[in-house]
């Protein structure tokens, strides 16, 4: 691989490899070539792939990603050893750019364990970078534990890599234990002092133990590094790595300070986020930069009057960049009464200024009683007449699941004549919902679908809340159950009674709230 340009931050991605060391972060073979193929997909220049050696799945999967990726080279990781190496090269030689990368721990901790000596060490790293070279010609080489290992030494084996054919060398902070100013200088002294540094690429791979992994790689950049080693969603063993998102992002954000770029499509980031954390069971914290579900939101009424005046007064970074839709201003108890307006706008209702007022109180007072102000609990303030009918009811529903297809048997009064109907779907849900449509044939698009435990245990009464949308008239329905089936039937029913008087009336045709509106 060639030098990158000085401008230009190489991106290296091991969520297959170091995310999944996470304690129960395994993926299937399956799960590992379709993030495989997000990755290559979303522009990452090297994926490492996973570590051959470990096990003959890992080897399996590394061997298939290599074949079928499409832009990316093709990482595996070695331990120093020519076996490691062998096996590494058997998995990633069918890559159309493959890598080989090599590592030893070379801080004293990480010396007495194999009880080498400082040259026995030396001794190790120049042969078995000389193997790997000799199978590749892209080799990575990483002394890990970098930042704990005596300067002296650090230099010396970084010089025999070089010298042995490493084209990167990684400064690993393995445990997650430099600051950003060390960071940036290690790197800086590394390519001052270090005979032929100029003439590879410095990377770093920084863990988040004190939570500076982000910050530690971004500042080893300034350093002069041109390669970072991260993961989606900052996955990875602890504490985890840099996350990809955020060097991306930072990078894009603050090119003022940052004068540097990537190649990533950041506009496929939430999605692959989303699937990394589907497939590794690793729930993103809803406070997590970039992608956390609160990363747009605003519930603070300062906030939320700025964001629809302006969308950039609270907002360093558009949504759309990272793949989200748009901005969202959740109701609370700190909401104000611009957002409350903006709200039932979105619901398709219109209010004048005192009735604004009267209902704001009112929902002041309920959302200090509620955590969350559900679309119903708004419509329910409002109390506007005839808003809900009973043109339609449930009179009885059987679901039949289990493995194979759900099946919904259910009867309904449709304007006082009983109807019934019988459906497959994929789920007990999907097919009660088709049953419905069975019955009442209607084209409403199902814009929410939400379910909400309001009680503990396995009698939970389940709130489930519905949101339909046709011809630009909107309704919600609301129902609660301790069979989450039967709320999910009653609520959608609802939904669709209150459509019927809405598209009866001729309400206003109001769309949805999005980022643009917001603007």
């Amino acid at each position: 691989m060639t030098k990158p340009d000085n401008d230009r931050v190489v991106i290296f991605d091991t969520t297959l490899r170091d995310g999944e060391q996470s304690p129960g972060a395994t993926m299937t073979h399956d799960e590992k070539l379709e993030i495989a193929g997000l990755l290559d997909e979303m522009g990452v220049d090297i994926i490492e792939a996973g570590f051959p050696i470990a096990s003959e799945g890992d080897f399996r999967a590394v061997s298939e990603i290599a074949k079928v990726a499409q832009n990316a080279v093709i990482c595996g990781l070695a331990r120093a050893n020519l076996k490691d190496i062998d096996r590494c090269w058997e998995a990633v030689k069918h890559a159309r750019q493959p890598r080989i990368h090599t590592f030893i721990g070379t801080s004293p901790l990480h010396r007495a364990i194999p009880d080498l000596t400082r040259d026995e060490m030396a001794e190790r790293i120049h042969e078995t970078v000389t193997h790997a070279r000799n199978l590749c010609d892209n080799v990575q080489w990483s002394p890990m534990d970098a930042t704990r290992t005596e300067w002296d030494y650090l230099c010396r084996v970084v010089e025999i890599a070089i010298k042995a054919g490493a084209s990167t060398i990684n400064i690993p902070d393995t445990v997650g234990y430099t600051a950003p100013v060390e960071s940036a200088d290690l790197i800086k002294r590394l390519i001052d002092t270090v005979p032929g540094a100029d003439d590879v690429v410095f990377a770093t791979h920084c863990h988040n133990d004190l939570g500076m992994a982000t910050a530690n790689s971004l500042a080893a950049v300034a350093g002069g590094a041109r390669q970072i080693e991260c993961t989606i969603n900052g996955l990875g063993e602890r504490a985890g790595n840099t996350a990809l998102e955020e060097v991306v992002m930072a990078l894009k954000v603050r090119n003022d300070i940052m004068p540097w770029h990537t190649g990533i499509d950041t506009t496929k980031i939430m999605n692959i986020s989303r699937r990394v954390s589907t497939v590794s069971g690793f729930v993103v914290q809803p406070n997590k930069a970039i992608v956390g579900k609160n990363a747009f939101a605003h519930e603070s009424g300062i906030h939320q009057d700025g964001m629809l005046k302006n969308a950039e007064t609270f907002e360093i970074m558009r949504p759309e960049d990272v793949g989200i839709s748009g901005t969202s201003l959740p109701l609370g108890k700190h909401s104000g009464r611009a957002a409350l307006r903006a709200k039932l706008k979105d619901l398709g209702i219109e209010v004048g200024d005192n009735q604004l007022k009267d209902i704001f109180v009112r929902f002041k007072d309920l959302a200090d009683r509620k955590k969350e102000v559900y679309d119903d609990d708004i419509l329910a303030l409002v109390s506007v007449t005839g808003e809900t009918s009973n043109h339609l009811e449930l009179i009885n529903l059987k679901v039949i699941c289990g493995t194979g297809p759900a099946e919904a048997v259910l009867e309904m009064e449709v304007g006082g004549e009983e109807k019934s109907a019988t459906c497959q779907g994929d789920g007990p849900v999907d097919a009660t919902f088709k049953a419905v449509r069975e019955i009442w044939p209607n084209d409403a698009k199902l814009q929410l679908y939400q379910v909400n435990a309001v009680t503990e245990g396995t009698d939970a009464q389940a709130t489930v809340s519905v949101r339909l949308e046709e011809a630009g008239k909107i309704a919600t329905g609301q129902s609660a159950d301790t069979d989450t089936v039967v709320a999910s039937a009653r609520a959608y029913i609802h939904a669709l009674n209150r459509l019927m008087v809405r598209q009866s009336r001729g309400g206003s045709d109001i769309p949805e709230v999005s980022y643009k509106d917001l603007t």
